[in-house]
């Protein structure tokens, strides 16, 4: 039974109706499964709205990467209408109906209350490591089962909502209608609700107006909004990277003196959040909106310090290169891996890490190793790495001296290590960064797509010669062995055995 105070049969008067013909949303482009969501409930007597990114990519012409929904049920009532439902959020209750690998996340409508606001806990689908097996659980630590957590089973007072000293919000399940639920949200562009009733877009605070002009606006007082929420100075970087939006003025300008914020953000989330700025195709403006803003400073200090004070330098020409490639291959939907984003990030501390070193240990790989972990304890600092991603960073780089001094059967094995690929990518972008050799990086690439033949002739021709070109690889380097056999018996050398 719809909940008395939720009813939203009069349009609320703050918010201007679009209808159909004044909007490109059409519903072919919305998920069938969230279509399921709202129509049900709307069937059962809910109010049932799309809302937040979802509606802002529609309106834009792009593929939304998942859907969310608002309504006036509460998750309880969410939960008992789909059998393919669980409550998770400690931080924000919220109800999710799987359906198989697609995730339709269900809010109920919040309270205004005051300033003390919170943010949609929308999450995008984040790229895992196909290699490790590895997946990004979305929400970081703030994401609990509410079904396996006693303590929030009750809609207790002690739940509605939670502030700390800064301002900044702990908990936020206080209920509400729409017309409240809107100044909860952060961004005008993400404070849109398309209606499955009669298909117009509900707009309260003129983001229709800001999507059209690309223009990113934060909804109340940016400072105190900032001070509620620290990562929404993230997500505004990342809605610049994303989106090629221009900050507005008064959103951009407290970012500078309040980034320092971000320090008591758990680390769980700050990992979740550093994910989704690299590594969901727009890694590389990222970057450079990061820098510009001062919050990479308090991402990762030591790669931000490498980045001022090494200004196009061979490793930040490789990170921005990389970075090029992993949005790339997030465009074509093949696998990038965490563990390669921060191998990438990390490569000019840990290259200073080395050079501290005599130079005769800086091919070591327990030197190598000893930089790798050096460069991580700063960032453990900050955010909370999966232990999975640095074993196999820590792979990629100790693979780098086997791979720049390939020796006969070594180089085969080294072909099965299950990092060869990655440290392979690796040893390419340092190459076409003038920071390894060419010709090995070739080399490595032509052994690949030998036969098995060419490949015992590669690597005995390197072993013996130490060059790379010796061969090439190729049908004619065991030709030109036969040929030496050949003239071995011509001399009466009788060939290997002889």
């Amino acid at each position: 039974m719809n909940p008395s105070h939720a009813s939203s049969e009069a349009v609320p008067r703050l918010a201007r109706i679009i209808p159909r013909d004044s909007h490109p949303i059409s519903r072919s482009k919305i998920s069938r499964d969230a279509l399921r969501v709202l129509y049900r409930l709307r069937e059962t007597g809910f109010d049932a709205y799309l809302v937040g990114g979802c509606v802002r990519d529609l309106i834009l012409g792009l593929d939304p990467k998942d859907f969310d929904v608002a309504t006036n049920a509460l998750p309880e009532q969410v939960k008992r209408l789909f059998r393919n439902c669980r409550l998770v959020g400690r931080r924000f209750r919220l109800a999710h109906v799987f359906f198989g690998r697609e995730i339709i996340e269900v809010a109920t409508f919040r309270a205004s209350g005051a300033s003390l606001l919170a943010d949609e806990s929308a999450t995008e689908e984040i790229p895992g490591d196909e290699t490790d097996a590895d997946s990004v659980p979305p929400g970081g630590d703030e994401v609990v089962d509410v079904e396996d957590s006693r303590d929030l089973h009750d809609f207790g007072e002690s739940l509605e909502r939670v502030v700390d000293q800064s301002g900044r919000i702990l908990r936020d399940n206080a209920y509400g209608t729409i017309d409240e639920d809107i100044w909860r949200r952060d961004f005008t562009c993400n404070a849109l609700y398309y209606s499955i009733a009669d298909f117009s877009v509900w707009d309260f605070c003129q983001g229709f107006e800001d999507i059209k002009a690309r223009r990113l606006r934060l909804i109340g007082d940016p400072e105190t909004r900032y001070r509620e929420d620290p990562v929404r100075m993230l997500r505004a970087a990342r809605f610049q990277a994303k989106l090629g939006f221009e900050i507005e003025p008064a959103t951009a300008e407290p970012i500078a003196n309040l980034n320092s914020l971000l320090r008591g953000v758990p680390p769980a989330r700050l990992f979740d959040e550093t994910l989704k700025l690299f590594l969901t195709g727009h890694g590389a403006a990222s970057y450079r909106v990061l820098l510009e803003r001062g919050l990479l400073d308090e991402l990762l200090p030591n790669v931000a310090a490498f980045a001022r004070k090494h200004r196009g330098s061979a490793p930040e020409r490789m990170l921005i290169q990389g970075l090029l490639n992993t949005d790339e291959r997030v465009r074509t939907d093949r696998p990038v891996t965490p563990s390669f984003l921060f191998t990438l990030l990390l490569y000019g501390p840990i290259g200073l890490a080395i050079e501290k070193r005599p130079q005769a240990e800086w091919h070591k790989v327990s030197t190598i190793l000893d930089a790798v972990d050096t460069a991580m304890h700063e960032v453990y600092a900050r955010m909370a790495v999966h232990r999975r991603f640095i074993l196999s960073m820590r792979d990629v780089f100790a693979l780098q001296p086997r791979l720049e001094a390939p020796r006969g059967r070594r180089a085969l094995r080294t072909l099965g290590h299950p990092r060869f690929r990655a440290a392979f990518d690796l040893l390419q972008l340092r190459a076409a960064s003038g920071m390894a050799d060419k010709a090995i990086a070739e080399w490595w690439g032509r052994l690949q797509s030998a036969s098995p033949e060419q490949r015992a002739f590669m690597s005995e021709a390197i072993a013996r010669t130490g060059s790379a070109d010796e061969g090439h690889g190729s049908s004619g380097g065991c030709d030109r062995r036969r040929r030496r056999g050949e003239r071995r018996q011509e001399r009466g050398g009788g060939g290997p055995s002889g």
